[in-house]
């Protein structure tokens, strides 16, 4: 399956010590023909962090992709009418967004997007990364696995000593979950072994 010349939304949720790992795999879209719309979360468009500031990660965003973000709800709206994107991929993807997401709650431009793919029948592809994967959000996630249109990045623990509820997806994996989510696949095995990542 190639992507050359599909529509792709790429959204970025809340796990800002991800975000290092997210940019060569928006970069491989761009490079691979796909047209990458970016997207944000109130908490990425608006929120400082040791990881960077709010305006310089939306101006990467916008500079790898070509686009301008899209942070605002009344923005994220007109996708679902439009049917402009053949497949989404909400990556990082937090514990918060997950949750609302299962619990059908749209508040913020991501969460728009989400509910336009999945009531256009689009695939919607989620890079978790959350510290309580297998405590509260585990339901969460089960229920995700369970809906119809909505595949996953392979996911592992990335610490079990210090933060045994962890899972993170494997972010360089991406790429392949994509093009198995535009032929309504999920790529296997979802659950992998991951390699140690310090706690930042």
């Amino acid at each position: 399956m190639t992507i050359e010349g599909k529509n792709i939304g790429f959204a970025l949720t809340g796990s800002h010590c991800t975000y290092e790992e997210i940019w060569p795999q928006v970069r491989r879209l761009v490079t691979a023909g796909a047209s990458v719309y970016p997207i944000v979360s109130y908490t990425v468009a608006n929120t400082d962090t040791r990881f960077g500031r709010a305006e310089d990660i939306l101006a990467k965003f916008e500079a790898i992709t070509g686009r301008a973000v899209i942070k605002e709800i009344k923005e994220a709206e007109p996708l679902g009418p439009k049917k402009l994107l053949d497949c989404m991929i909400i990556a990082p993807c937090t514990g918060s967004t997950l949750a609302k997401l299962a619990n059908a709650v749209t508040d913020t431009p991501v969460l728009m997007a989400a509910k336009a793919q999945l009531r256009n029948r689009k695939p919607l592809v989620l890079g978790i990364s959350t510290n309580d994967a297998l405590g509260l959000n585990a339901k969460n996630i089960g229920i995700l696995l369970n809906t119809e249109g909505v595949f996953f990045v392979p996911f592992g623990q990335d610490n079990p000593g210090e933060k045994p509820n962890s899972l993170v997806a494997d972010m360089e994996l991406i790429f392949p979950t994509l093009e198995y989510a535009l032929t309504y696949r999920q790529i296997q095995p979802i659950m992998i072994e991951r390699k140690l990542r310090q706690v930042r």
